[in-house]
Parts: C-alpha cells; structure tokens; sequence
C-alpha cells in the first residue's frame, strides 16, 4: 500500500511548475489529490497526467481559485471536504515573484505579491485548519522561498514575503504543538520553472520542480511523532556562483 492512500492533499498554485509536480508526487504515494489554481483549463491538464500516470486509483479534483480572494480559498476547502471527505494535507505552493525593488514604485506589484504570498497562505490555513483540529491530524506545508533568509538588492519586497510566510510557519508550529497538526517550511532556491528559465541568474545548474516535491514527500510521509520543521533546497554552489542569491 502507497504510503499516503486514502490521505487527501490540497495543493495551490497546481497548474504548472513546482506545484502540478507535486500534485503529482503526492498521487504516486496514493493521495487523493485537490488542484487549485486560476487557470481551469491548466489544471484539467495536470488531472489528466495525475489519473494516467496514477492508473486512475487516485481521486483527483480540479478547482478554479484566486488565492488572493478568502470567498474563493473558503470554497476550496469547502468542495474538498464535501466530495472527499477530509482534508489531510495542505502544500500553500501559490505565490507571486514580482518586481522587487522599493525604488521601482511598483506599488500593484507589491500588493500582488502580498495578497498572494501572504494572504493566500493564511487564508488557506484559516480554510483548512478547523477540520484537521477536529480530526487532530493533518499537515500544512508551506512553499517559502531562500529569499526568505537572504536578501538581494532586487529582492527587498518578495523577500519580505517570503520572510513572512517563514514567520507564520514558525508561529503556527508552536501554536500547535500537541494538536497533531504539523507545519513544514520549505525554502526552494532557483528552480528550473517558466518563471525563472530566462533569468539572469541561471549561470548554473538550477534545481528541478521534482526535488521539491520529493521534499514536501519527504516531510508528509515522517511518522505521526515527527515534525519536520524547515527544509532548505538549494543548487550546489560553484566558484562562479557563490556569491549570487537565489529567488524560487
């Protein structure tokens, strides 16, 4: 048996990159999988792949949802548990990297950023939560970034974001202790993605969507007891790179 059957995994930002590879990984393990992202017709893309590659013995759902609207992350939760019947994992993968700099005055760019990185994640906690309290069992992953330990001269307002999420993750990990829901923080470096393929940072090996979810794999599948705090991912330096900072 799959080490995760019969679990059910919500997984945001589903419909390319990092989290349709997770969405992915999760289903292999035998999760029941529920996609969420803005774009439907992507994620219909990402069912299909989960239920061939799967043989059709995982339920997967899509969900059309703005992370950065509560009514639509409340909903989200709501058909999981309605067509599912419990909502054992969470992975908060959904996020924005947009223009960085304070002296840009990207002010929308900056409030998408945090509508997303931030707001998203806590809604999506506040969305989930009751259920996994009322079954003391679940787990909420949350997708930072390195960016949120290191901070570049282009990246001062998505590092604040990714900074945030680290925090929330740290607070709810002790808010609840002893409650059996546990909270993982993942921090990926560059990752080979749409997003960051044409950067100007990728003079050396990135990391690929498929070590991070062999991460978050790695943090949902430890025995009941064991709470895997943080995880931090990185490309393997080189003499040419090491100084360089990465975004996710």
């Amino acid at each position: 048996m799959n080490s995760l059957q019969g679990k059910t995994a919500i997984v945001t930002g589903a419909s390319t990159g990092i989290g349709a590879t997770i969405a992915k990984e999760l289903a292999k393990e035998g999760a029941n999988v529920v996609l969420a992202a803005r774009r439907l017709e992507k994620l219909d893309d990402v069912k299909s792949e989960i239920l061939k590659i799967t043989n059709n013995n995982v339920k997967v759902i899509a969900i059309q949802a703005d992370m950065s609207v509560q009514s639509d992350v409340n909903q989200l939760a709501e058909k999981a548990l309605a067509e599912l019947g419990n909502v054992d994992i969470l992975v908060n993968n959904a996020g924005q990297m947009l223009t960085s700099t304070i002296r840009s005055g990207q002010v929308e760019e900056w409030e998408q950023m945090i509508d997303v990185n931030i707001k998203g994640v806590l809604y999506g906690i506040h969305a989930v939560l009751p259920s996994m309290l009322s079954q003391s069992s679940g787990h909420i992953i949350n997708i930072a970034s390195v960016s949120g330990h290191e901070v570049t001269k282009t990246s001062t307002v998505y590092s604040a974001t990714k900074y945030a999420v680290r925090a929330i993750s740290m607070g709810l990990e002790k808010e609840l202790a002893r409650t059996g829901v546990r909270i993982t923080n993942i921090s990926p470096g560059m990752v080979d993605t749409d997003l960051n393929r044409n950067s100007a940072w990728n003079d050396r090996k990135m990391l690929e969507a498929t070590d991070i979810a062999k991460a978050v794999v790695y943090a949902v599948t430890q025995p009941d007891y064991v709470n895997v705090n943080e995880i931090t991912v990185r490309p393997v330096s080189s003499d040419s790179a090491r100084v360089l900072r990465f975004y996710k």
